[in-house]
């Protein structure tokens, strides 16, 4: 798996722009926009139907999801980059892992909340609460990508030789 993402870096130039005295730093400050960006818009939403806000149309905030998009979209393409550049950074870091898993609940429950409760949400009058559901997704939500963030900054904390891995 290492030499993989090493070779996609190396064909693609990812591997010398990262190495670069710029590339790195201008990877991680897109990396932190995107999270904005995403945390923004999630969380914003999120709180809403945890009862904050309770003036805020859903309709209107779920404008905002095309700007949660594209943030989550800059965190791909720049965690992608900083994932083939350096995997023994990463593939064997516990945080990184748990930050894996905390992303796919996270995409998991997004996916429950637009398969089961999206509509009846944007729906929902400006002063009215949420149902019991909706409130246990926001939270799921919130909580996931707290840990996520979380989970971001310990990987730093977590280099080789470190070698530790769920999986192994």
């Amino acid at each position: 798996m290492e030499q993989a993402l090493l070779a996609f870096s190396h064909e693609t130039g990812i591997f010398d722009f990262m190495h670069s005295p710029w590339g790195w730093p201008v990877a991680e400050s897109l990396h932190f926009l995107g999270l904005s960006l995403l945390i923004g818009t999630v969380g914003v939403f999120d709180l809403r139907m945890l009862g904050l806000g309770s003036g805020i149309a859903y309709r209107h905030l779920h404008r905002l999801v095309p700007v949660g998009v594209l943030g989550y979209a800059l965190n791909v393409v720049t965690g992608t980059m900083f994932l083939s550049s350096a995997p023994d950074q990463y593939l064997y870091n516990p945080a990184f892992q748990t930050k894996l898993g905390f992303m796919l609940l996270a995409g998991c429950n997004v996916l429950w909340f637009y398969t089961t409760c999206s509509t009846e949400v944007r729906t929902t009058a400006d002063f009215q609460p949420v149902r019991g559901r909706a409130t246990l997704i926001g939270t799921v939500s919130l909580l996931a990508w707290c840990a996520i963030i979380v989970c971001g900054r310990l990987i730093t904390y977590y280099r080789p030789p470190y070698h530790w891995c769920f999986w192994c």
